[in-house]
């Protein structure tokens, strides 16, 4: 299996360096941002951008390729409900192999990157993500023909990196690392069926204070999943502290036949945690 966190952690570095000179140069502009302001002018975006995809033509709108849904005004900045949509089914013929999450004003902005297979069926994902400051969120997909698409949309929301988590240290600790599955319906052979890991980790990101020693709890958040069937490798997600607390995935997967959906998930502690869940596919 691919590892791919060498060359995350590099695009990430990059990027925080860009980003946070960024930051001394003209530290109102996030503050000042609005959703009419346009997506392709963002500083941030361009240091990530120059960084990421070092020069290579990024078709913007992409929602003949990709969609990402996301509320203008979210509820709570910590829990920001994401979905990002393939217009077409994974095929030999046509086929998405790998979407980044960029959060332009997050302190991280690669919230997440993901990568497909046949196996996925469709590159869709659902997660929620922090959001620090008013920001463009963006999606860009890679195509099988290494074209690049993206979509974009403006969130306001603020504060959601440095918010308290929900549950007490003690009793997340007591839960790390749990999985648990959801999915929809009887599986069908050889059709995309919609599946839920829901993972129980506090994903720390390094920015909450504690109230009573004053001190900042460290990071300490899930940085890779893979999930397979029946061996066979569906998606891989590497993923940042952007992601909310207790990881939460929707996608899909193409069953073959009866098998075990499994997930293989490693946080930055290099602590190692594994469930799965057998499956009978229907006639």
């Amino acid at each position: 299996m691919r590892n791919l966190r060498p060359h995350l952690k590099s695009q990430r570095r990059r990027a925080l360096i860009a980003a946070a000179g960024l930051a001394v140069i003209a530290p109102p502009l996030a503050a000042q941002l609005k959703s009419g302001d346009a997506p392709d002018a963002s500083p941030r975006w361009v240091q990530v951008r120059d960084s990421l995809f070092a020069g290579r033509k990024i078709t913007d709108p992409g929602d003949a390729v990709i969609k990402l849904e996301a509320p203008v005004r979210a509820e709570d900045a910590a829990i920001v409900p994401i979905a990002i949509r393939a217009a077409f089914p994974q095929s030999p013929e046509r086929s998405i192999r790998k979407v980044w999450l960029v959060i332009d004003n997050n302190p991280s902005p690669i919230a997440a990157v993901f990568s497909y297979t046949q196996a996925s069926g469709r590159a869709d994902i659902e997660t929620r993500v922090r959001i620090d400051e008013y920001t463009f969120v963006r999606a860009i997909a890679e195509t099988g023909d290494g074209q690049l698409f993206m979509s974009t949309r403006f969130v306001k929301a603020s504060g959601g990196c440095s918010a308290p988590p929900g549950k007490d240290p003690a009793s997340a600790q007591a839960s790390l690392g749990q999985m648990r599955w959801r999915v929809d319906a009887t599986p069908a052979p050889r059709q995309p069926v919609l599946a839920q890991l829901m993972i129980s980790h506090p994903n720390d990101s390094g920015m909450v204070m504690d109230q009573l020693t004053r001190q900042y709890t460290p990071p300490h958040f899930v940085r890779r999943v893979d999930v397979t069937y029946a061996g066979q490798l569906v998606l891989s997600a590497d993923l940042d502290f952007s992601i909310s607390e207790n990881p939460n995935l929707r996608f899909y997967f193409v069953p073959q036949g009866n098998g075990e959906l499994k997930a293989q998930v490693v946080d930055t502690k290099e602590l190692k945690f594994e469930n799965g869940m057998a499956l009978r596919t229907g006639s």
